[in-house]
């Protein structure tokens, strides 16, 4: 480094250590806000980050009347492994505290506000065949929230046929009377929950609602559905070396990609409007138009890599707010740290400014 360039560096630090701190609040007071929530895992995994977790939830609950929060979206991967009795790749705590200490973290918004969790790849276990399964319907089954169970309108079904929470709808009406429905799909979605969603988004009752579509993988960060077969990781039940071991790039049957979501569901239907992903680290956002004509904004929101990569802390407690202007069109997406947030040291951390992370959209009229 020149002479020139640590001068440079050193004369821009207390520039930055002294940025004023803004607290979130709405731009526009009669606006409304939907809280994206990023992949879990890298909390859940570990005792000394769960608490990450908490505190990110807690601050949405602080925040609610604040920020006038009508819905939270967690995007999935809730936890590293889904049945891990020990023996692990990954973190210190079983599957049991995993699914446990995501379940507590989201007790302080139950009966606060309405939230919607999607399954991701970490959420299942896999066999040889591609059979899977999931606990997210025993730590978050749709009655432990009173308003998730009122907001409820629609459900699919898991695997094994039995009403899913990873597979459903919740409807919304925004305050500026804009209907909305909040549809979940789990992850690479099957067939038959593929069929299930294009009969809901065709529902004539549902015609002007305005469809927000969360699914755990869609998006990678350089804006680009993903495509391709899908691929997980199974674990198999034996031990070698003191450690489980695993099978990786198992191909998923009966799945679908990014690229199918849009050209079988989102691209023929005339509401969707917004889908939002995570499992891929970073941020990413395009526009498209549908079969009729409507932009369909596409959001990835994954921060799993930040505070010391996949091994880190989880995430440096990073969420994404989305302000609902009351012209019923334009969105303003705001990322926002509660960690960093929480103590004067690091508050001027808090907010991430660049173009992928602080950014307005419109809906189509």
């Amino acid at each position: 480094m020149t002479l020139a360039a640590l001068a440079a560096m050193l004369w821009s630090l207390p520039a930055a250590a002294q940025e004023e701190y803004r607290q979130p609040a709405l731009e526009n007071p009669e606006s409304w806000s939907v809280v994206v929530i990023p992949d879990l895992q890298g909390y859940a995994k570990n005792e000394a980050s769960q608490p990450i977790a908490r505190l990110m939830t807690a601050w949405i609950a602080d925040n609610i009347e604040r920020l006038n929060v009508r819905m939270v979206l967690c995007v999935g991967d809730v936890v590293e492994q889904n049945d891990r009795i020990g023996n692990g790749f990954s973190g210190d705590l079983t599957s049991v505290r995993q699914w446990q200490g995501m379940a507590d973290a989201f007790d302080v918004l139950d009966g606060r506000v309405p939230y919607l969790v999607a399954t991701g790849n970490h959420d299942y276990t896999y066999t040889r065949s591609g059979a899977r399964r999931t606990h997210l319907n025993e730590y978050f089954p749709i009655g432990r929230n009173p308003l998730n169970a009122a907001a409820i309108c629609q459900f699919g079904l898991d695997s094994d046929e039995n009403p899913a929470v990873e597979n459903c709808a919740f409807e919304l009406k925004a305050p500026d009377g804009k209907d909305y429905l909040f549809l979940n799909m789990e992850f690479a979605p099957r067939d038959t929950v593929m069929k299930w969603a294009q009969q809901v988004a065709g529902l004539e009752e549902y015609a002007d609602h305005r469809i927000v579509l969360m699914t755990h993988a869609y998006l990678d960060a350089k804006d680009q559905r993903l495509s391709g077969p899908c691929k997980v990781t199974s674990y198999e039940p034996l031990v070698r070396n003191g450690r489980i071991v695993k099978i990786k790039g198992l191909p998923l049957p009966d799945a679908s990609n990014g690229e199918d979501l849009w050209q079988k569901l989102v691209r023929p239907a005339s509401n969707i409007e917004l889908v939002v992903c995570g499992h891929i680290s970073g941020s990413g956002f395009r526009t498209d138009r549908n079969s009729a004509g409507k932009d369909v904004h596409q959001m990835l929101f994954d921060a799993q890599s930040m505070g010391g990569g996949y091994e880190g802390n989880g995430g440096d407690g990073w969420i994404r707010i989305l302000e609902f202007m009351p012209d019923g069109v334009t969105v303003k997406a705001t990322t926002f740290s509660p960690l960093f947030a929480i103590s004067p040291t690091t508050r001027q951390f808090a907010w991430m400014r660049d173009a992928k992370n602080e950014f307005t959209f419109r809906f189509s009229k």
